[in-house]
């Protein structure tokens, strides 16, 4: 077990990131003496939605299209310089990118802009933070494959969801996009094992073993790596409880597919199982980030062999195909994304989640403020679902649904579970009753 939090990433000095950061002439060597070591608390961190938006909608009349253009897939790099011209203002652009999870793309998409229409001082700053997060991504993507490799030594499964794997995915590089620690998808059965195992490598858990024997299930299973920002999430078939029916999750083993990156492949989930638990996870969080429709944009626009009667086919089974054509019509609405003319028929064909997508657009370039209240959160999630019955039935059990923050106080008790379900809608009045968090 490791005594520093320090990661050797060695391993990743070939491929994009590493050449991002240390040069395009890098080659990969094939021992371990010249290491570069990463301290996670020099790293860039996701930023957290604060409790008051800094922005108004009518003051982002030029930065929010710079901003949309920037993270379409279908940027156009004349209107793009033709809207920097309109002199936006980077004290409220750069912020606003942060706060939305796309300051990578931003980045991305103004190195290859005129000189003249990017100060020195921005473009500074913006090779500052891709830097910052091209090394954590370097760091993360190290663990990742290091952990990989333990958990097939143990003989446990694992599929990558999100984080560098996505990033590869739909962008095309691995160091693009913001994300915050290393997510798998595992069996529910495995859980024990793995967390004796984490524990061993130096994690802390945060759900105990004895929470675990005594059947409490979290939102996730979160790992960290003491005294840093490093954090692993394990995601199985009872804490996705988000999804409106049980996850298939055999199912999306057996159509896992490879991502490769960094020289190394990682287990993935199959692209149309990415693009659904992804629509689910944002409906999770109200879409109030504008790189989850990134998110959308990217992948279905890059795929080019996307099976799009499996993807919908797949939603029906889980419940969730209105949320899947939601994250559809966001990108088509708020990034202009082309898809297939039967897909389009098909999404527009829902009312209600035509109705959902025109407010979430409106709402979007403030984040999620002002925060919905508790009403609000209820209604959106039932109306998520699709249709009175099962929408209510839908937020019925996501309100007796409890996690973490409803039996921490007495996670080693083997009570019944209905003590816990029943504090779970206590627990979430106080904190929504006024759209405070």
């Amino acid at each position: 077990m490791r005594d520093r939090p320090f990661l050797f990433c060695s391993r990743l000095r070939s491929g994009p990131c590493a050449q991002h950061v240390f040069g395009a002439n890098i080659r990969a060597k094939p021992t371990r003496p010249n290491v570069h070591r990463v301290h996670y608390g020099e790293l860039v961190r996701e930023t957290q939605l604060a409790d008051k938006s800094p922005f108004e909608t009518e003051g982002l009349a030029v930065e929010w299209p710079v901003l949309l253009e920037c993270v379409s897939p279908n940027c156009d790099p004349q209107r793009l310089s033709d809207l920097l011209r309109k002199e936006p203002d980077w004290s409220v652009l750069l912020p606003l990118a942060e706060k939305h999870g796309v300051l990578g793309l931003l980045a991305k998409r103004l190195q290859s802009c005129d000189a003249t229409s990017v100060t020195e001082g921005v473009r500074r700053k913006l090779c500052e933070k891709q830097r910052a997060l091209l090394l954590f991504t370097l760091s993360t993507t190290a663990e990742l494959f290091r952990l990989l490799e333990s958990f097939a030594a143990a003989g446990l499964d694992a599929l990558v969801v999100k984080g560098p794997a996505l990033s590869a995915r739909a962008y095309g590089d691995p160091g693009v996009r913001q994300y915050q620690d290393v997510d798998l998808v595992v069996r529910q059965r495995d859980i024990s094992r793995i967390t004796e195992l984490m524990t061993s490598e130096g994690y802390e858990p945060k759900v105990p073993l004895n929470a675990i024997a005594a059947g409490k299930i979290p939102g996730e299973y979160l790992f960290r790596w003491p005294g840093t920002y490093r954090r692993v999430e394990l995601h199985t078939e009872q804490t996705l409880r988000y999804f409106p029916r049980p996850l298939p999750v055999e199912e999306f083993f057996e159509r896992r597919t490879f991502v490769s990156f960094d020289a190394h492949a990682a287990p993935a989930l199959s692209a149309e199982d990415e693009l659904l638990l992804n629509c689910v996870h944002s409906a999770k969080h109200f879409w109030e980030r504008l790189l989850w429709v990134a998110d959308v944009a990217a992948l279905v626009s890059r795929e080019k062999n996307f099976d799009w009667d499996r993807a919908f086919s797949t939603a029906r089974e889980a419940g969730a195909e209105r949320m899947l054509s939601l994250g559809l019509l966001l990108a088509a609405k708020v990034l202009q994304v082309k898809l297939p003319r039967d897909v389009e028929k098909l999404i527009r064909s829902d009312r209600g989640a035509a109705r959902l997508a025109a407010e979430i657009a409106r709402r979007l370039p403030l984040a999620g403020h002002p925060q919905r209240t508790l009403l609000k959160r209820a209604l959106f999630r039932m109306r998520m679902r699709g249709g009175l019955l099962p929408g209510a039935a839908y937020l019925l059990r996501l309100t007796l649904s409890p996690t973490e923050e409803d039996w921490a106080t007495n996670s080693r008790e083997k009570r019944p579970r209905v003590f816990d379900a029943l504090q779970r809608p206590v627990r979430l009045a106080r904190k929504y009753w006024r759209g405070g968090e």
